[in-house]
Formats: C-alpha cells, structure tokens, sequence
C-alpha cells in the first residue's frame, strides 16, 4: 500500500506561474498549476492524465485560472469508435504512408520540420511562432518519456512529414502534441495521426484517447468533437479521488 502511494505522489518541484494572456479565450487570463517530476512512473502518469493533467517533458500542469473554468478535459472511447466517411477517405489517402512507433529521439529533421509548420501556422492563423532550439524541442519532447512517452513518425517519400508525440499509459493514450508538413495538407495528417491511435489503442486494448482540453468557442479546438463518442471531465480532483467522467455529447458544430 505505501508503495502505490509513494507511485502516485512522486518526489516533485510544484508551483504556478505568473498570469499570462489567454491563447483560447482573447481577453482572458492564464495561470497554471505545474508539477516538476523527475522520475514519473507509468502508474502516476495513469492517474494525473486521467484527472484533467498534462505533461510536456518532466512537467505536468493544469489551468488554476481566477475566475474561469472553460477548459475541459475530453477523451475518446476507442473501443466503440465510430468511424465518419470523410476520416475513412482520410485513412485511404494515407496508404502509402509509413508509420514509425518508438521512443522521442531529436533530429535535425524533426526541428526543421517542427520549425516548418509553427511558421505555417502563424501565417495562416496568427500563431505566435519562434524557431526552437534543440535544447527546448528535447525539454519539451523527449527529457520526460521515460518508458511510456512515445512519437509516432509519419514518413512518405523517404520523408518526414509528421511527429506525434504520445504517452501510452495503463488505461489508454493521451495526445501530447502534433505537427506535420503543410506540403502534405492534402493527406489529412492531423486526423489520420488521432485514427493511427485509435487503432493503436484497440492493438493494446486499451479504453481512452486522451485528447485534453475543450474551450467552447475556441477555434484551435473545433477538430475535437469529431472524434466520437468522448467522455468529458470537469475540474482536476486529487489522486485519491475517483473522476467523474460523464459521456459527452456531440455539440452542434454547423
């Protein structure tokens, strides 16, 4: 018993940043709880994911915003996935494509490639965009991993052409980020990337997609509900309490 619990409260670094402007809900402010870990079992991971957390490198976080609740956690029932036809076509479209699993390593070809799209996406959508160095790709993405962070490399003529970092825990996968080539926007990466997880996680038999946050409103999220059925989670409870995930139904997207 004091071994579980000694798992899922981990030696760790914990505070909160200062207030910064919101990416989901203009005019609204930012502050966010972190957990610095240096050594996350598998089992804490489980537990924190499940609860509304997340993790990018050693740190996992959630919003504590002053007077704001917008951000939900959601994740995807694989076991009874409903495929669309257009996320068909997408998988049709991706039949030549070679897929990767293993764990977070660092390219040059992975941060041109990460540098590529985020210059894509600030002149397409007003992303805020600064090269990464290698330092800061290999915090965020690969330092962290241990034995359940993986990326799934996405290759096409002989090329990289997308990243999807992932953790594959007890009771399912939780999305950490991805980012693909916009010359390859034909191919419907960033969908077929969440339907190669699905069948990843029916492969390993394993319930949930961890996709984390929804902001009702926010434009970055829209692509989420396409993905059913979900559950939903609101608020962050302690690891000594069970969440209470409630299925989600598909809100009106026309």
């Amino acid at each position: 018993m004091n071994e579980e619990l000694d798992l899922l409260n981990p030696p760790s670094t914990d505070f909160s940043m200062l207030d910064y402007d919101c990416a989901y809900l203009p005019g609204n402010k930012v502050r966010m709880n972190y957990k610095y870990v240096s050594h996350a079992s598998k089992k804490f991971a489980t537990a924190v994911i499940a609860r509304g957390w997340r993790r990018f490198g050693k740190y996992f976080f959630h919003p504590i915003c002053n007077g704001c609740n917008e951000c939900k956690s959601v994740r995807i029932n694989a076991a009874d996935y409903h495929y669309t036809k257009s996320q068909k076509k997408a998988i049709k479209r991706n039949a030549d494509t070679r897929i990767i699993v293993q764990n977070p390593t660092l390219t040059q070809a992975h941060i041109n490639l990460y540098n590529k799209y985020h210059h894509f996406k600030h002149r397409k959508d007003g992303w805020q965009h600064k090269n990464i160095s290698h330092r800061e790709y290999h915090e965020n993405f690969v330092d962290g991993a241990h034995d359940f962070g993986k990326e799934v490399l996405y290759v096409k003529d002989d090329k990289l052409i997308g990243v999807d970092l992932i953790d594959v825990l007890d009771d399912g996968i939780s999305s950490i980020y991805f980012y693909y080539d916009p010359d390859y926007a034909n191919l419907s990466l960033g969908t077929y990337s969440l339907l190669y997880q699905v069948k990843l996680a029916k492969i390993l038999e394993l319930p949930w997609i961890y996709l984390g946050y929804w902001v009702d409103g926010c434009k970055a999220f829209a692509y989420k509900p396409r993905f059913q059925p979900q559950e939903i989670l609101d608020g962050f409870p302690h690891v000594s309490e069970e969440p209470v995930w409630e299925t989600w139904e598909k809100p009106d997207l026309s």
